[in-house]
């Protein structure tokens, strides 16, 4: 596996956990949580968005590598 492939698999990971771990912080927030697991929840989906605009920067700039 050559580092694009591995680094296009780990920002993709990192992308479903920073949302997963919103969705779940803000629905413990929902389920009588403090005001800590919203801020967090706010601040994982905001990694999240963030994580997407540096895949798509990664990718472009990676184009012309193989994935093997």
């Amino acid at each position: 596996m050559s580092l694009k492939a591995f680094h296009i698999v780990f920002v993709i990971s990192t992308i479903l956990l920073c949302f997963g771990f919103g969705a779940w912080a803000i629905h413990a927030r929902t389920q009588g949580g403090g005001l800590t697991e919203f801020v967090l929840g706010l601040l994982a989906i905001a990694g999240g968005l963030a994580m997407i605009v540096y895949f798509k920067v990664v990718l472009k700039k990676l184009r012309d590598i193989s994935y093997l």
